[in-house]
């Protein structure tokens, strides 16, 4: 039996504007680490199916206006879906799409989903100018062990 799986969608050209137009790096597992290290502060954007998750177009427009606006400069990267998972345990993301601050690979902090214009520069504005921190804990999902299997207790 063979089981179709559904084609990785397209990034979104939103998406690809923020990197051809205003300069963001698009990652992979090779380029990641470098970008991250590099002087001063970045940005990660952690972006995501923009069919489940329609705030992914809003973000890639959102956050060249920040970088423009932002007390610090700060460089730019996407992230695409499979990357982006991959690193979301180890900087804390839960909720998508997420922008990763970082600062010559010291975590800064995260501003997840979408917010205010106010609400968001403030955000950045705190993150840039701050302190690092360690990283969060891990979070690992975990499914009950025997789950849906009836108990003698």
């Amino acid at each position: 039996m063979t089981v179709a799986t559904r084609p990785a969608p397209a990034e979104p050209p939103l998406v690809t504007r923020l990197v051809d137009a205003h300069g963001a790096a698009r990652l992979d597992e090779a380029t990641f680490d470098a970008f991250v290290r590099a002087p001063g502060e970045a940005a990660l954007f952690f972006t995501e199916d923009p069919v489940r998750f329609r705030e992914v177009t809003d973000v890639a427009v959102i956050l060249p206006e920040l970088a423009a606006a932002a007390a610090r400069p700060f460089r730019m990267a996407v992230l695409p879906p499979p990357l982006a998972n991959a690193k979301a345990a180890t900087y804390g993301v839960r909720r998508w799409p997420a922008l990763v601050f970082v600062r010559q690979g010291e975590w800064l902090g995260n501003i997840e989903g979408l917010r205010d214009w106010g609400e968001y520069l403030a955000a950045v504005n705190a993150l840039v100018t701050g302190e690092t921190r360690p990283l969060p804990a891990r979070v690992i999902p975990v499914a009950a062990a025997g789950a849906g299997t009836p108990s003698c207790h």
